[in-house]
């Protein structure tokens, strides 16, 4: 069930938990009880700990490699498997 901000006109803002078939339907401010319209709230983005963005230097940083990476060497099949040469 999702959260939604609504806005009472004389208290302010207010969570409320409605589920998507009441999304569109006004809710009752838990202050006053009077009608409040629902207003927009942009999603919240979590991320994990390895994904978590660095403002120290948001800037792409150039990597070199020190040599060329190795190509694949082919390997030959003698089993039962023919259709698997070259894989």
């Amino acid at each position: 069930m999702p959260l939604y901000e609504f806005k009472c006109h004389d208290c302010g803002i207010f969570d409320a938990w409605r589920s998507l078939a009441e999304s569109n339907h006004p809710a009752n401010c838990p202050t006053c009880e009077q009608p409040a319209k629902r207003i927009f709230s942009p999603p919240t983005a979590l991320l994990s700990g390895s994904l978590r963005l660095k403002t120290e230097n948001p800037e792409p940083q150039l990597v070199k490699r020190d040599r060329e990476p190795k190509s694949p060497k082919v390997k030959n099949h003698n089993g039962g498997r023919p259709w698997m040469i070259g894989h």
